[in-house]
Parts: structure tokens; sequence; C-alpha cells
């Protein structure tokens, strides 16, 4: 395998990623729903999100959920969801209309944790407007139909290019690690349990492999 991490990224590489991502997202339209879950994660532009459409009038109620992974816990030491929610308070969203969800380590948990508390409100949901990262659309949606079967599962993520996601992260190297490792849990977490399968095209297999090859391999799972 390639090692990739002082390379430059040919022209090649970035039109496998740009397959990668396209086939990530679900290209749902936003539509009001029971509830809506904010997806904890590095990227507070889902916060951002999420005010957005709570003032378009898309959802009454608001979880944020998440508590810190390694590369989460010094940007936000308090958990993902509480920076979440305090930025989308700040944003103009009603302390009233959010939900804290501080403890799930996982897509999985994520989207439990948040239905046992929305539960726990009073809340009977029967559509979930799920809101993520760009690239986390398609394991969000996929993770949702194997926890939570019984509501509709709507898709959502800041309308950002690649190529203007790539400039706000600053690390081209790093969003394709990322990129191929949402990837590889696509494909494989339905064989453990945590998510329906994925129709994966062959043009987004042969990106995936030639990636991989690449070296673009630092968010895979280990077994």
């Amino acid at each position: 395998m390639t090692d990739q991490r002082h390379a430059a990224i040919t022209d090649d590489q970035r039109a496998d990623a740009l397959t990668i991502w396209d086939f990530h997202q679900m290209h749902h339209q936003a539509r009001p729903c029971s509830a809506a879950i904010g997806l904890g994660s590095h990227d507070l532009g889902v916060a951002a999100l999420a005010a957005h459409l709570f003032h378009a009038g898309l959802f009454p109620i608001l979880v944020f959920s998440g508590a810190n992974s390694p590369t989460t816990a010094a940007r936000f030491p308090r958990g993902e969801a509480v920076h979440f929610a305090e930025h989308a308070i700040g944003l103009g969203v009603p302390e009233s209309a959010i939900i804290v969800e501080p403890r799930a380590a996982s897509t999985g948990q994520n989207i439990d944790y948040s239905r046992q508390a929305l539960t726990e409100a009073g809340i009977e949901a029967d559509s979930v407007l799920l809101i993520s990262k760009p690239y986390m659309e398609r394991r969000a949606y996929a993770t949702a139909r194997k926890v939570w079967p019984q509501v509709e599962a709507v898709c959502a993520s800041e309308p950002l290019t690649f190529a203007d996601y790539l400039k706000s992260i600053g690390d081209d190297k790093l969003v394709i690690d990322m990129l191929v490792g949402d990837l590889q849990r696509v494909i494989q977490y339905p064989a453990l349990g945590f998510a329906v399968a994925q129709d994966v095209p062959e043009k987004v297999g042969a990106a995936y492999r030639r990636l991989l090859e690449a070296g673009f391999d630092s968010r895979l799972l280990r077994s």
C-alpha cells in the first residue's frame, strides 16, 4: 500500500473522492418532520444547519446527540451535544426546543438514545430529520433504518460542494480518509447488525479500492 501521508493528491484521486462524496449524500428534500436529530461530530456546521431548519419551521423539537471521540475531545471538551446546543441557542433556537443527549459514542447510539430521549419527553415521532456532516448522510440513513425502522428518516446536511468542504476543513488528505472510512462502515456495518445494507455501485467500489491502495486509510475500522 502506498504511503500517502506526504504525497500530493492527484487529480484522479480527487475525482475518486468526489465519486464517494456524491454517493454518501442521499439527496433528500428536507421537509417537515416530527423531530430532528443533530448528529454529533467535529463539524459545527451541523448545529448551524439545524438552527436554520428550525427557523424554517421544519420541526418543533431538536435533539443534539454526542459525547466525544478522540478527534473532538479538545475542540468540544464538554461534549459534542452540549457545544452543538450552545451554538444553536446562539443562533436563536429556544433552549426549550432542544434536548441534549450527551452519552452517545456511535451513530447507532446517537439514534437510539435520541429516540429514547424523545419518548421520555412525551414526543411520538413518525418522521425524523437526520442532520449530519455531508459525507455521513448515507451511514446515518442506513443506521436509522436498522435502529428505528418505525420512523421515516430524512437526511440533511450543509449544501456544500466537495471543493467547498475541502476548503472548510483545510486538510484534503484527512477529508478523503474520512470519506473512505465512512464508506467502509456503510459496506461492513450491515453484517455486524449496525445498519441496513446499501447498494454500492461498481463505480463507487472501484474508487474506494483505488483510494485504499493509495493509502487513504487512517479512518478505517481495524479488525
